[in-house]
């Protein structure tokens, strides 16, 4: 099996595929049974190491998450999978922190943050629902945004930003502040876009620093095939995008058509089942 393509970011090889964690964690974007369906098939640390190791023998070996807190089962399924493969995994985190512009607002804020490096976090994207209240259209700035950048950096983190409202990769790139990788929405449908595909893929194609691409199979509402394809056609060599799997089988299909889409080639993958499968969808 090859090692997936990498790129770097702050002075870190990171491979071009992140492992993401809706589909271990539970976050459908369909409805409360299929989250409920994600959190059952998980609730043992065994079965998402299952899926991290899957992912490891392509040597994508950095995982995306909201937190990851000690006793969490991505946790311990990370360490399991760690321990097989005798090296840790890259921890990308995205906290929603507190921005209040109070002592109380800073010092949890502060606490979050500190909490996120003891726990092993590489990276520490501020999460767009606290990084978005910062944002001043009419000047172009994000208020207070330094101070929870240096907070970061002060932890031993490297800082970024989940920049799902677009206009904070364009105003972190105007001020030039500290932050060396942005989280963007990005997928052929539009799926959870605040503006259309095209203008966000020039916002990506300008950016300043390598872009982290979440959704791009938008939850579900397109195949792998679309949804992966498009994504690598259209990124820059730079970028990365997150992709969340449910099994390891969805891993290495995923994989494939990832990379046959770098490599402009067709892939190699298993016909779908059909109750009525015709010629002409039998073909090889």
């Amino acid at each position: 099996m090859g090692t997936f393509p990498r790129t770097e970011v702050g002075g870190i090889s990171l491979p071009r595929m992140l492992v993401g964690t809706n589909w271990i964690l539970g976050y459908s974007h369909t409805g409360a049974a299929a989250d409920a369906m994600i959190k059952n098939r998980h609730s043992r640390p065994e079965v998402p190491a299952a899926v991290l190791d899957a992912y490891m023998e392509y040597g994508i070996d950095a995982v995306m998450a909201p937190d990851f807190g000690e006793n969490s089962v991505l946790r311990q399924g990370m360490r399991l999978t760690e321990e097989r493969y005798g090296k840790p995994m890259i921890q990308i985190v995205t906290p929603a922190i507190n921005v209040e512009n109070t002592a109380e607002g800073r010092a949890e804020a502060e606490a979050k943050i500190r909490k996120c490096g003891k726990d092993g976090a590489t990276f520490c994207l501020i999460h767009h629902m606290a990084a978005e209240q910062l944002v001043r259209k009419d000047s172009h700035t994000l208020e207070r945004l330094p101070d929870y950048l240096d907070m970061i950096r002060q932890n031993g983190m490297i800082p970024g930003l989940s920049a799902h409202m677009p206009e904070l990769i364009q105003y972190s790139d105007e001020n030039e502040y500290d932050v060396q990788t942005y989280v963007q929405i990005y997928n052929c449908m539009g799926f959870l876009m605040q503006i259309e595909v095209e203008a966000v893929n020039r916002i990506i194609w300008n950016a300043k620093k390598p872009v982290m691409s979440i959704k791009s199979m938008a939850a579900g509402r397109c195949t792998p095939f679309v949804g992966l394809t498009f994504s690598y056609a259209t990124l820059r060599p730079c970028d990365m995008v997150t992709l969340g799997a449910f099994t390891p089988d969805e891993v290495h299909e995923d994989v494939e058509i990832a990379m046959a889409a770098i490599e402009h080639r067709h892939p190699t993958l298993s016909q779908r089942n059909s109750p009525a499968m015709t010629s002409i969808l039998s073909a090889k």
